[in-house]
């Protein structure tokens, strides 16, 4: 890599190293939070969104982001979040969704599409079905809405007794 003209490529390559705070087995390019990169005369400059307006990993993504481009040497790098378009699980591909899943976390399932203006929101929605990370039963329950982080929910296998967290799909 030239340091006094990397290739949007190389920047990305760069990102893979930058880990999620809140979930370390993606980096935050796997993640989607990574949504450009722009090389300007001088300037790096690398726009996130982060998977929740609130997200109180953002400051720290923010500031390892542009570690990582000052250790490889990059000329002032800068971190722009954006909030439009907001971030959606979909943004997270098959490979990643496979590491949280060896990592114990059950990835997001599809995400519902049911929120366009000219569909009505349903009260009650039929229950999630979704697969133990650690033995693949699909007789699992959701215990809290409300995990550890905002992303996550609190579920149980019956099959094996354990409890997994699972990223919500939005």
């Amino acid at each position: 890599m030239s340091v006094a003209s990397p290739t949007r490529e190389e920047v990305f390559a760069i990102l893979e190293a930058v880990r999620d705070p809140e979930v370390p087995v993606l980096s935050v390019v796997e993640l989607g939070v990574v949504r450009d990169v722009a090389l300007a005369p001088g300037e790096t400059i690398v726009t996130i969104t982060p998977t929740y307006s609130g997200c109180p990993a953002l400051r720290v993504m923010e500031r390892e982001v542009v570690e990582a481009l000052e250790r490889a040497g990059l000329p002032n790098p800068r971190v722009v979040v954006s909030y439009t378009p907001a971030w959606t699980t979909d943004w997270i591909g098959p490979d990643a969704r496979e590491k949280l899943r060896a990592y114990g976390i059950a990835p997001p399932g599809p995400r519902r599409h049911d929120d366009a203006p000219d569909v009505l929101v349903q009260l009650l929605r039929a229950p999630d079905v979704v697969a133990c990370p650690y033995c693949g039963s699909r007789d699992t329950e959701l215990r809290s809405e409300f995990g550890p982080t905002a992303c996550k929910s609190i579920r149980f296998c019956r099959g094996c007794s354990q409890p997994f967290e699972q990223f919500k799909a939005i």
